[in-house]
């Protein structure tokens, strides 16, 4: 892949039809994992998948479920390879975070995990706790969304469709 031109990225939520799609930008999904497969057909199917995509087709997605503790939380977030540090992980974001209905939006990501660190701190997130035992030998870092970051974007519950030029729900 080549570099996204500005302005060419659509975010959107994903339909059941874009399963196969995401399954080829998630790694896990993309070697075969049946748990991970089955998890982006859930996600598609109850719309809880932000989807984002040029015009070569879908580049990267994050997840916005409200299963912990009843808070928005962004339970994954990735990108492919090739569209990796030209803002497609910060547009998710910002998309997940205008997307949310609660007052709380947490995520985690393993210590190992240096970029997803970094996105969160360069977006005002804050350190919220530290679990081991998820994965041995790399533990889970929590993080809380700045709340002026969902009471901002938490009147509009929309995005706007950067090719189309309209506003679209998520």
């Amino acid at each position: 892949m080549g570099d996204i031109e500005p302005g060419a990225l659509v975010l959107r939520r994903a339909e059941p039809a874009d399963r196969t799609a995401l399954a080829g930008t998630d790694p896990i999904a993309a070697a075969g994992d049946p748990t991970r497969r089955a998890s982006i057909r859930r996600w598609c199917e109850q719309g809880l998948a932000l989807l984002a995509e040029d015009s070569r087709g879908p580049v990267g997605y994050g997840v916005l479920e409200y299963t912990f503790f009843e808070q928005g939380f962004l339970t994954l977030l990735t990108v492919v390879p090739g569209a990796r540090r030209q803002g497609v992980a910060t547009r998710l974001l910002t998309a997940v975070e205008a997307a949310c209905t609660t007052p709380k939006l947490f995520t985690s990501t393993n210590v190992s995990n240096q970029p997803m660190q970094q996105l969160l701190l360069k977006s005002g997130w804050r350190p919220a706790g530290l679990v081991h035992g998820l994965d041995e030998g790399d533990p889970e870092l929590f993080y809380l969304c700045p709340s002026e970051n969902l009471s901002l974007s938490s009147t509009l519950r929309t995005f706007p469709d950067t090719v189309i030029g309209k506003e679209s729900r998520i």
